[in-house]
């Protein structure tokens, strides 16, 4: 397309959810209130994880890894979507809207390592348990946290580079409350072709090996669960799985409906009703499935409040 005379865009305006202003005020009302619990729930986590030294496994530190990227992943999309439902325009620079794209997807692409790195943890536990101390050392789950967070950034970063050569002359209306792939891919009057080949593979390769990946180790417990003879057993061994499994579930679900298709199939309003769960909700299942469900973080929870219960109380007393 020719772009000689055609003005550039420097910055994009969100759309994000349309409606009457007590619809969007209701939304905001809900969407905070999640942001806010998933940040208090993750930060809780990191916190009992980092104070209690009987938490200071593979498991929860891999734990603590997931919580302190989920406190940036809501992060770099929530706040924008919070003021599209308080305000008709919204807007973000050029610039900044590539730099969305790069860390929500660089994020995005963490967690899903991350989820099959801690998929990989659960079943060296469980299906190799007199190994595992030996297999999954402080050392090597060390470098597997930092191989996640490293592959996780490198993988979108071909697209991203592509996508600042993009032109962008009009229209400047992004139909999506972040800066999410397809959009910007519609408002540019460049080819897209080789950005959205690039993207959609790499999407595509860092979703579905992770999740094949997370799949095969759960498939792997499963058959291990089968075969123990006690039912209690079998019970127990399932329950400290159950809470991965769920989180799992929820977001694989929504990112391979999402990503893991043609781009001409997108749907901007699906997209967007999608994305929330993505990037809203999974966050905050995360710190109330693990928290609700695991005993020893409960017990390291009740912990720190004693402590803090008999700090007070100290306090009270010199006083």
């Amino acid at each position: 397309m020719n772009v000689a005379n055609q003005t550039r865009v420097t910055e994009f305006i969100f759309l994000g959810f349309s409606g009457v202003l007590y619809l969007r005020l209701a939304l905001f009302v809900i969407f905070l209130t999640v942001y806010l619990l998933s940040l208090m729930g993750n930060t809780l986590i990191i916190f009992i994880v980092l104070t209690d030294s009987t938490l200071q496994t593979p498991m929860y530190i891999f734990l603590g890894n997931l919580s302190f990227l989920e406190i940036w992943y809501t992060t770099a999309t929530v706040p924008k979507l919070l003021a599209t439902c308080l305000s008709q325009v919204v807007t973000i620079s050029v610039s900044g809207c590539i730099t969305q794209y790069y860390f929500f997807f660089s994020l995005g692409a963490t967690e899903c390592i991350l989820l099959a790195v801690m998929a990989y943890d659960r079943y060296l536990a469980i299906c190799s348990p007199l190994r595992y101390s030996s297999l999954m050392r402080l050392q090597v789950c060390l470098q597997f946290s930092a191989g996640s967070w490293i592959g996780g950034f490198i993988a979108p970063l071909p697209p991203t580079i592509l996508i600042s050569y993009l032109n962008f002359c009009g229209p400047q209306k992004i139909n999506h409350f972040f800066c999410d792939s397809d959009p910007i891919f519609k408002l540019s009057c460049s080819d897209t072709f080789l950005v959205e080949a690039l993207g959609y593979t790499c999407s595509s390769v860092v979703i579905l090996s992770s999740f094949l990946l997370t799949m095969s180790s759960y498939g792997n417990i499963v058959v291990t669960i089968i075969k123990l003879s006690s039912r209690e057993a079998r019970k127990k061994t399932f329950s400290t799985c159950a809470s991965h499994l769920t989180v799992v579930t929820i977001y694989y679900g929504t990112i391979i409906f999402a990503y893991v298709r043609p781009p001409a199939k997108y749907n901007f309003t699906m997209g967007k009703v999608i994305s929330v769960f993505y990037c809203v909700v999974t966050p905050l299942v995360n710190p109330l499935v693990y928290t609700l469900r695991n005993k020893d973080v409960k017990k390291a929870f009740r912990k720190v409040l004693a402590r803090k219960r008999l700090l007070s109380a100290r306090h009270v007393q010199n006083i």
